[in-house]
């Protein structure tokens, strides 16, 4: 029965650690295992968990709504709590003293003693004030920390878009020479095959040995063409990993929309006011009005309600015997009070006029940028148009281009087995042929990117991201 219970608590161990191991292999797969490779909306997701700029932006969002729950404790009373306890010398000095933070005050008439005799003394008290009505400054106070909490979620969503419109850019530039990569490699191909058939004519004597050359010449060309690609691609690779945050030597993308038929434009025009930026703007301006409107409230008298409970004790006494010992360590004397206190600054009408004066030319000043703002993201939104339908255009002539480019190559090529053509011609048309795949190859990516472009222009993404997850 012993033998039995052992064995089945090592089978229970035995299963808990490989269930363990599969647990840890499946969050961390081992080194060497291909990664899934990044769609574009992938990519744009990650960046927005990943990138620094954008938990900074957060946490200034996070910074700005908690200084309005910081500008609403204004409404809240005030307490103040006091506790002190001394010794010191029990004589006294009539006279006026201004105030000042050196000498300490004293209190009471003059005992007749010597500056020797020392004595405790010890106070506590609780002092409660609140202003019940303050003709709306505190109000005005809480508004303009509200608008500048719209300004930082406005400024935040701007962040995500610029890091969204980053990412989109710097996918489609990885994508981009991924496809010349390919065309370039394909070129290599031809150009190897070509020169391999040169040199057999040169050999047997059919061709000068200047065609050799020529097509030598035209490989070294193609070559190095082939390592320019290569570089872009790892350039434009770190570029995207450094926004997404995935080492560069394990990112990998791949989205078969871009490379799809044309897409279509489906997006419904918003108004520019809607733009992330047009809304910091506007929250901009709001505040600046809010601050005025707080310069405007501060010329008010200033009501406060307090209420006070303290305590003093002394170990001195106006007659002998002189008490001495631990007298006055505690209060023995109570006393309470209330009031309603209202004070008015008379002569800051000088400077808040003054004051006020500068925050109606800042709030001129924000609302002429807030103009100019939505005439530059106009501006904006023309000029990506623009870029889309050159794109289009583009890409319904990049078939004809590529067909006419295939049709010459081939023609030179029979032409120059026929001895018709040099080998200059058919360099010629083999670069002609490599320019036309290449602007076939990046017509419709150019009318994504363009298309990402018209929507960041218009502040906001997700239409472009809703109509490339299209089937």
């Amino acid at each position: 029965m012993a033998g039995q219970a052992a064995n089945f608590v090592v089978v229970v161990v035995v299963l808990v650690w490989i269930s363990g191991g599969i647990v840890v292999l499946a969050q961390n797969p081992p080194i060497g295992t291909p990664q899934p490779k990044l769609t574009l909306a992938q990519a744009i997701d990650l960046a927005e968990k990943n990138y620094p700029r954008i938990r900074a932006s957060l946490e200034q969002q996070v910074a700005a709504q908690s200084g309005v729950s910081v500008a609403r404790t204004a409404y809240l009373p005030r307490t103040d709590i006091l506790w002190q306890t001394n010794r010191a010398t029990a004589n006294n000095v009539y006279g006026l003293l201004l105030p000042q933070g050196v000498v300490p005050s004293i209190s009471g008439p003059v005992l007749s003693a010597d500056n020797t005799r020392s004595a405790w003394s010890s106070a506590g008290g609780v002092l409660l004030s609140w202003q019940p009505f303050d003709f709306g400054l505190r109000r005005a106070q809480v508004n303009s920390a509200q608008q500048g909490a719209a300004a930082a979620t406005a400024g935040l969503n701007l962040t995500r878009l610029d890091v969204e419109m980053a990412t989109a850019s710097a996918y489609v530039d990885l994508v981009t020479p991924e496809q010349l990569q390919v065309i370039a490699r394909a070129n290599l191909d031809r150009l190897q095959v070509f020169a391999n058939a040169v040199h057999v004519l040169v050999d047997n004597q059919l061709r000068p040995g200047a065609d050799a050359a020529q097509a030598d010449a035209g490989l070294a060309l193609g070559k190095t063409q082939l390592i320019q690609s290569n570089t872009n691609v790892e350039v434009r690779r770190a570029a995207l990993a450094n926004l997404v945050g995935i080492p560069t030597a394990t990112l990998e993308v791949e989205d078969p929309h871009l490379l799809a038929a044309e897409p279509g434009e489906n997006f419904t025009t918003a108004s520019l006011a809607s733009h992330p930026l047009a809304e910091q703007e506007a929250a901009l301006v709001n505040q600046r009005q809010a601050q005025l409107s707080v310069i405007t409230h501060s010329y008010v008298p200033q009501f406060n309600t307090q209420a006070s409970l303290s305590g003093r004790g002394t170990g001195t006494a106006l007659s002998r015997p002189f008490p001495g010992g631990t007298n006055g360590l505690a209060p023995s004397t109570l006393n309470w009070a209330a009031s309603l206190q209202v004070t008015f600054p008379a002569f800051d009408f000088f400077s808040l006029r003054a004051q006020k004066k500068v925050q109606e030319a800042n709030v001129r000043a924000e609302q002429a940028r807030y103009q100019q703002t939505l005439d530059d993201l106009s501006a904006q939104v023309q000029q990506a148009q623009a870029q889309l339908e050159g794109a289009r255009q583009i890409a319904l002539n990049a078939p004809v281009e590529l067909a006419a480019a295939r049709a010459s190559e081939q023609q030179q090529r029979a032409r120059f087995q026929a001895g018709l053509a040099t080998v200059v011609e058919v360099a010629a048309a083999e670069s002609l042929l490599t320019q036309a795949e290449a602007d076939d190859a990046v017509a419709r990516l150019n009318i994504w990117r363009a298309l990402a472009g018209v929507a960041a222009a218009r502040g906001d993404l997700a239409p472009f991201l809703a109509q490339l997850a299209q089937p």
